[in-house]
Formats: C-alpha cells, structure tokens, sequence
C-alpha cells in the first residue's frame, strides 16, 4: 500500500480513466500534476487483452505509456499499487473487482478517483471519495476525419499505402488518391488509438464488436472498421458515412407505391447491391413511418442510421436474438427495420416478428430483385413467404429500380400441361404494371424458381427433363404423376435400361426431380 506525504495531491485512474484517455488529456492540458498510482491490475488485463488482439487493451498499454513518458519529463511522479487481479474471472467480473480496489486505496489514501464511468462515479459519491469525473463529451474533429468532404463516401487507410477515398453517388463512385505519401504503421495505429478513445467518452459512440484482429466501432455518422494483423496483413481503418440524407418525398415514388407503404405493406425488403443506397432509403422509410406518427425501432448491426431520436435504434451485438425477440414482442412497434440481414437467425427473427403482427423492413444484399426473395427459400417454409413478405423494392443508383408485389395462388404452373399438377404457387408480379415476372412452387424435392417471362415460346423445365429422358430411352412410355416423372419401360427393354440407369441418375441429380422406372 502506497503512503501519502501531506499535501500531496494523489490521483488513482479506473479502468475507464485509462481507457477513455482522460488522465493523460488532463495532464497534457496542466490540469492534473502530482503522484499518479496505477493498479497493476489494469496492466495485467490490458496485456491480457492485447494478447487476444483486443483494440481496448492495446489503447489501455498505450495510455500507460504516455503516463509513463509525462513521469520521465518530471510533469508526474508514477507508481504501481495494488496486485494481480484474481485467475479463472470472467473480463466483466475482473475488471470490477479492479475498479473496487481502487476505490479502496483511494479511500485509504484520500487520493482523487479519475473514472469516465457514470456507475462508478455513483459509487465513488457513495463512498465520499474526491473525484474527478469526465462525463461523456460531444463531437471533436479526429485526425482520420480531414480525409472526408461532401462528396467522399469512404476512406481506406492502409500501413504502406496511399490513403484512398471513395467519391461520388450511387452508381457513379470513383476512387481517388488522397496523397502521394503513403502511410506508415505509427499513423494508423495513432488514428485507431483516437478513435478507440474518443468512441469511449462521446454520448454518441459505440464499440460494436472488439475481436481478435478487428474492431467495428460507430462513432457518429460515421462507421469504422479497424483490422490489424493477424487478421489482415497489415493495419487498416475503414470508414464509412452517408453521402446524403434523403426523405421519402425526395425519392418521387409513384402515387400508388406511396399509397401502398401507408395502407398495405407490412413485410418490405429492401435488396440491392453494395453502395446502391438501400439503407439511405430505409432511413427515409422509418422517418417516413414515424412521421405518419408510427412507433418504429430499428436492428442494426453496426448501428449506422441517420435517426431522428424518437426512433429507437438496438444493437445485434449488445444481446443476442432471443432477448431482441422479446423486446420488439413485448413493445410492439408498428414498424421494426432490421438492417443488413445476412446470417440464418436475422431471417428467422424478422420472419417470426412479421408473423406477431410487426411491420417488417429488411435490408438485404443482392444484384437482382428475385435474389432477395430466394434468400428466405429453406430458411423458412416455402407456403409462409407471401404471409413474411409482401412487397419487394430494388435499389439501383440510388433510386427505386423495381418494385415487386408477392403472394400466394392455387394453380397449374406456367409451362405444364397436366391439370392434376396444380398446386399453390407463389407469384411474383412487377406492381406498377402487375405482369406476372416469376412463379416459385416445389416440384418434387425441389423448389423451383421460374422466370415466366422467359418461358414464353420455350419448352418448360418439366418438358426439357421429358424430352431428355426420351433421349436417353427412346421407346419408353413417359409421364408425371404424384411430382415424379414415371418412365414406363417393358421386359425386352430391361437390357438397355441397366446400360443406362447412371444417366438417368445423374439427370435426377441434377433437377433434384425423382424418376420412377415402372416394368410393363
């Protein structure tokens, strides 16, 4: 335990007086001088942190250091206390009983507290210690920020490479080279330090996700991914904002799509490809909704929309899928957007959401309109997908490209003949023009995606396997029934048959259609 000489100013940091940079700001700026103790139990978990490739402990060690420099200048005397904090603790359970020894030497030494945490400012109050407390601060301007202008979409930083920017508009971006000078290790690694720290003491930052290698963080507009080695092979920050923010109006929607959004749609997608604008556009469509005086929340993941704060927007990273389940269940908004669905449990989630009776928007990644729907095929069953999903909008260029209308009929497909193939199908039609563009049902064991458009004046996919049967066993007698195609073959015929099964195999293989021999 560490002695305190009278009239000497003490200041011991937590955790996250460290890690948000306050001490070593404050210092900088004068404000703080005297005996600086620091807990060798931060040490040890910012080591075990970087160990892991963790952004925090690497920012932690470095903040450390610049303690340690201000010491050797003479601005600071600095100390260790304290001891190895306990093994076999979970980081949540260490890092608390850290910050409650420190809470203990301060109290034994009258030693100010330096914490960017309200909780522990709370409990520091409680307690009746000296502290001093940095509340969450608003916007700075950060070094990576001067690389951005209106019309820069991006930034790419890279160890060794010419800072790159991403200009323009939807459909029209082009790279540009910021500077002849490439840049080195040191300034990356400074910028994702900045970054890390002020992301910690804005009210309007977030940390989204910290593995080994990367860290996604939401600072603002902007959103930013850091990755280091091992993951890459060398140190990069990517960030992104919007270009624009747009309201529905803007986008000139036809009268009808317009009319449809405020009465009828329930379960939108919103598909695209990569920087076509889709989420430009749903945050025009949740602004749309809320202002039509909708309650509408968000899931996003990172949380990168542009909202007004009326509209509640969760992180997928803060809980898992089951807690947001019952969050959105129990609060019942009118409309929740559920932003860049990629993995099983996004669709399952929206789809069980949209079945409660919750508006639905989705944000979906795909280069063709019929791609958003067929990324719901085998996630959920088939015949529930009109009920998930009713109304389809493509992004291209920034604007509306296509607009689909989905739902589910009883008929015979388009292409097959036999009355008795009827079965339910769902149609997928162009909704300004109301042309039916494709029809999905499952024939067999396999779901079929066909595009009737092209089907016009061309034989159908049941046709082509028909016909390429008869090719392979000329004299048999072929037909469907019951979603098989049953070849009918007699005795004399079992010879040319056995020479042949394995093309008749491999073409079941292929259609994922069973092919039923029948002796006559």
């Amino acid at each position: 335990m560490a002695f305190k000489i009278s009239e000497e100013k003490i200041y011991i940091p937590d955790y996250s007086g460290i890690v948000q940079g306050i001490l070593a700001k404050m210092i900088e700026e004068g404000k703080v001088s005297g005996r600086i103790l620091i807990h060798k139990g931060l040490i040890s978990v910012f080591e075990q942190l970087s160990a892991q490739g963790r952004a925090v402990g690497m920012t932690g060690l470095e903040e450390i250091r610049r303690l340690r420099m201000f010491h050797d200048k003479g601005l600071i005397t600095l100390e260790l206390i304290g001891d190895k904090p306990r093994m076999g603790l979970k980081e949540e359970e260490v890092i608390s009983e850290i910050n409650y020894s420190i809470r203990e030497h301060a109290r034994a030494l009258g030693a100010t507290l330096v914490t960017g945490d309200p909780v522990q400012y709370r409990i520091a109050q409680a307690y009746g210690l000296e502290t001093l407390y940095v509340a969450p601060r608003e916007k700075t301007r950060l070094e990576f920020e001067k690389f951005f202008d209106e019309e820069t979409m991006s930034v790419h930083l890279k160890e060794g490479v010419e800072p790159l920017a991403k200009k323009g508009k939807p459909g029209e971006w082009a790279y540009s080279v910021l500077s002849n000078k490439p840049l080195g290790k040191e300034d990356i690694e400074r910028m994702a330090n900045e970054i890390i720290e002020e992301s910690r003491r804005r009210s309007d930052a977030f940390i989204e996700i910290d593995r080994v290698g990367s860290t996604i963080i939401q600072l603002g507009e902007y959103r930013i991914v850091i990755t280091r080695p091992p993951l890459s092979d060398g140190w990069e920050i990517t960030a992104v904002k919007p270009v624009k923010k747009l309201r529905l109006e803007e986008y000139n929607l036809p009268e009808e799509l317009v009319k449809r959004l405020g009465e009828r749609a329930e379960g939108i997608l919103i598909a695209g490809a990569p920087g076509m604008g889709k989420t430009t556009f749903a945050q025009a469509l949740a602004d749309y909704y809320m202002r039509q005086g909708r309650v509408v929340k968000t899931v996003e993941s990172p949380r990168d929309m542009i909202l007004p704060p009326n509209i509640t927007q969760y992180s997928k990273n803060y809980a898992d899928l089951g807690e947001l389940h019952d969050i959105l269940l129990l609060s019942r908004p009118d409309y929740t957007v559920f932003d860049e669905m990629r993995y099983d449990e996004d669709f399952k989630l929206f789809a069980d959401l949209r079945l409660a009776g919750i508006g639905m928007i989705g944000v979906v990644h795909a280069t063709s309109p019929i791609d958003a729907i067929q990324r719901f095929i085998g996630r959920v069953e088939l015949g529930m997908i009109p009920s998930i999903i009713d109304t389809v909008i493509f992004i291209r260029n920034g604007i509306v490209d296509k607009v689909y209308d989905v739902k589910m009929t009883v008929k015979l497909p388009t292409g097959l003949k036999e009355a008795e193939l009827s079965r339910p199908v769902i149609e997928v039609r162009d909704f300004l023009t109301g042309e039916l563009e494709y029809e999905i049902y499952t024939f067999g064991e396999q779901t079929v995606v066909v595009p009737v458009k092209k089907l016009k004046g061309k034989p159908s996919l049941l046709d082509s396997i028909i016909e390429n049967v008869r090719k392979i066993l000329p004299d048999a007698e072929v037909s469907v029934e019951d979603n098989m195609i049953v070849v009918a073959i007699s005795r004399s015929m079992l010879k040319n048959y056995n020479r042949r099964v394995k093309r008749l195999r491999k073409l079941e293989e292929k259609y994922n259609i069973p092919i039923k021999i029948k002796i006559i």
